[in-house]
């Protein structure tokens, strides 16, 4: 790249405010540290400035990066810019429902790669897998949603598929619609994967007759149903290794919770 286009590219890049990113010293302009270095020696804030582009009058688009990233709530940086929706993001001074927008589908489309290169080579076989995947897109909703993952012989994710949102109840959910899902996809084995936004990953009642009205289903189709996976913050319970899969099990004794790191389970498999 020329210097005659960085400097074009700068120019946008700093609209008219009077704090621009050519009063930065050159080698910690956004484009050309980019240019010489590579994307990966820019910072979270210059990341986002190279997406913002403009910044506005008295605050350029590095400062502005850096005041949004400042603002999130739900988690820091980067994380926190992906939870937050465009409303909240169109609160900060300088963002506007354009920007707020891109913002929102950098950070699905960031989310989206992410999960493509995760489940390329990760296999389903244990509980602790199944949480860490799905953990940080569940464990902050606000709304009860129930997921079905779908498998391969081999337990790669073919696809994973919303199947309810709201409070769980098991009398309005359909193992026929689940099945009809996993056949569609050519699945072999699912797991039903579902939040507790309380942060408790404790199963219900609900939760528990679920499990066992699709495990029966599955046993009559041949689609065998491996686990249910409930999501809490930063930790999760896998219904299987508590024995639910017994009809007499209830929610009460003690529940081996699959802690935030993930690490402190046997590494027990579904096979």
């Amino acid at each position: 790249m020329k210097d005659t286009e960085l400097s074009a590219n700068q120019a946008e890049f700093s609209g008219d405010a009077p704090r621009t990113m050519r009063s930065l010293p050159k080698e910690e302009r956004p484009y050309e540290k980019c240019f010489e270095h590579g994307a990966e020696s820019l910072t979270d804030a210059e990341l986002l400035a190279v997406i913002l582009r403009t910044g506005i009058r008295g605050e350029s688009a590095l400062e502005l990066s850096r005041k949004v990233l400042s603002q999130t709530k739900e988690a820091s940086g980067l994380l926190g810019i992906y939870h937050m929706s465009i409303s909240d993001l169109t609160k900060v001074k300088g963002l506007g429902r354009v920007k707020a927008i891109q913002l929102k589908c950098i950070a699905e489309l960031s989310r989206r790669i992410a999960r493509a290169t995760f489940s390329e080579g990760v296999s389903f076989h244990e509980p602790e897998t199944v949480a860490r995947y799905y953990m940080e897109e569940l464990r902050h909703l606000e709304q009860e949603i129930i997921m079905i993952a779908m498998l391969n012989s081999k337990g790669r994710l073919l696809k994973d598929q919303v199947i309810s949102k709201g409070t769980v109840r098991a009398s309005l959910i359909s193992p026929r619609e689940i099945f009809i899902e996993a056949m569609r996809n050519q699945a072999v084995s699912i797991i039903l994967v579902h939040n507790h936004p309380s942060g408790d990953p404790t199963p219900s009642k609900d939760d528990i007759i679920l499990t066992q009205r699709v495990r029966k289903a599955g046993a009559i189709v041949g689609i065998e149903l491996l686990d249910h996976i409930i999501i809490g913050d930063c930790q999760a319970i896998s219904m299987r290794e508590q024995d639910f899969w017994r009809e007499e099990k209830s929610v009460r004794g003690t529940l081996h919770v699959i802690s935030e790191d993930l690490r402190d389970r046997s590494g027990n498999r579904y096979d």
